[in-house]
């Protein structure tokens, strides 16, 4: 998909803040309403614009113990990483799955509100995930940057 400056600029604005509205993001840009709205759809049929969503605040929420997890399989064939996959989909706690390279298969992130919490759900539930072989966690000491803004570059 080709984007112009226009395009760019459009997606910076809006992942900043996506309640912004039709005639303020069409302001910023430097188009009209019109131009900016057709964009705006075109990106979102094509699925460049994904879903617009509300971020929260994991503290406020008395979610404030993030743990990173490497896992390994036993087993690398299609079922297996399949099973895998769609097991994690189920878990609430985990808001992020990544294949890796490497020596570890994949690398989760799970938000939880306590040690013992985490605790909890290893033991009952991440090594019960398909052909789970081993499993390392680290806590994440502090937040340092957290965004989900995307590094658009201008033209």
């Amino acid at each position: 998909m080709k984007l112009d400056k226009f395009d760019r600029e459009i997606l910076r604005v809006m992942q900043k803040d996506a309640t912004i509205s039709m005639a303020d993001l069409s302001q910023k840009v430097g188009l009209s309403h019109t131009p900016c709205w057709r964009r705006v759809k075109k990106m979102e049929a094509d699925g460049l614009i994904r879903q617009k969503v509300t971020l929260l605040d994991c503290k406020k929420l008395n979610l404030g113990v993030s743990v990173f997890i490497y896992i390994t399989l036993k087993n690398h064939d299609g079922d297996s990483l399949t099973d895998f996959e769609q097991a994690v989909q189920e878990i609430d706690a985990i808001v992020e799955c990544h294949t890796t390279s490497g020596e570890k298969d994949y690398l989760l992130k799970v938000i939880v509100e306590s040690i013992e919490e985490y605790e909890q759900l290893l033991k009952s539930t991440l090594t019960h995930l398909p052909c789970v072989e081993h499993v390392s966690s680290t806590f994440a000491m502090k937040q340092v940057k957290n965004t989900t803004e995307l590094p658009i570059k201008r033209l």
